[in-house]
């Protein structure tokens, strides 16, 4: 199941044809809703009123906005080495270590869509997983950016080392900046979890340490916000670099 507004006009736009069904709040009639079903309607997917209950059930929030959608999986790259195979010109990846909030899932994976990342990889285990509520928060995103898990991390850093893939972690006592490190070649990013940060084994095999100036009263960002700031710094390098 995917709902909200975001997430399911992106998945009507990106591949209509995954969707089965669509259960709308049949008292709601404002535009927003009035243009949904009319894309869906032309990718002719069939449409089911239902009231909030139902929906309610469906999903196990409130915050489906009134949209709710059965589909099917996008045919997206479903392992490192699927992955690395179909990537044309040096990858850049953003790896998170143990991100447990579904809601910074869906935010890395939409800043991640932003900046032109390939994929997002995190391992199976004390991580939360791609989830609706991730899916929702995500906006689309979840449907165009492969979300990778590995069963071991520090195995699957050190595959991406043998392609020559140049892992950066962060963390706030590195000596380097940001603004220090090298983007332009294939990379990774790799930010740790919420609270604890990345683990040891982790840490260890990463290239480089950076960390994030941070000029106000705060000590840290969020993870979805840092990740945005770094994959973005990433991009502008690539940009620059042409």
């Amino acid at each position: 199941m995917i709902f909200g507004f975001h997430a399911v006009t992106a998945r009507l736009r990106h591949d209509a044809s995954s969707i089965e069904e669509i259960y709308v709040d049949a008292t709601r009639h404002d535009r927003r809703m009035s243009d949904l079903l009319k894309a869906a309607e032309a990718a002719k997917v069939r449409i089911i009123h239902a009231d909030d209950a139902r929906l309610d059930g469906m999903v196990g929030t409130r915050r489906h906005q009134g949209v709710v959608a059965k589909a099917g999986e996008l045919s997206l790259a479903r392992n490192l080495d699927e992955l690395l195979d179909a990537i044309e010109g040096p990858p850049l990846l953003l790896i998170l270590d143990g991100v447990t909030d579904p809601h910074n899932l869906g935010a890395c994976l939409r800043v991640a869509d932003g900046a032109g990342a390939h994929a997002v990889i995190a391992p199976k285990d004390r991580a939360v997983g791609l989830n609706a509520t991730a899916a929702k928060v995500a906006s689309g995103a979840a449907d165009t950016v492969p979300y990778i898990t590995v069963t071991n991390l520090a195995r699957a850093m050190r595959e991406l080392k043998e392609r020559d893939i140049w892992l950066t972690g962060t963390a706030d006592d590195a000596e380097k900046s940001l603004y220090e490190a090298d983007f332009r070649g294939p990379a990774a990013i790799v930010m740790g979890s919420e609270g604890e940060g990345m683990r040891r084994l982790t840490r260890e095999n990463c290239d480089l340490l950076i960390s994030i100036p941070m000029h106000g009263s705060v000590e840290s960002l969020n993870v979805s916000v840092a990740s945005g700031v770094c994959l973005f710094e990433a991009r502008r390098q690539r940009i620059q670099a042409g």
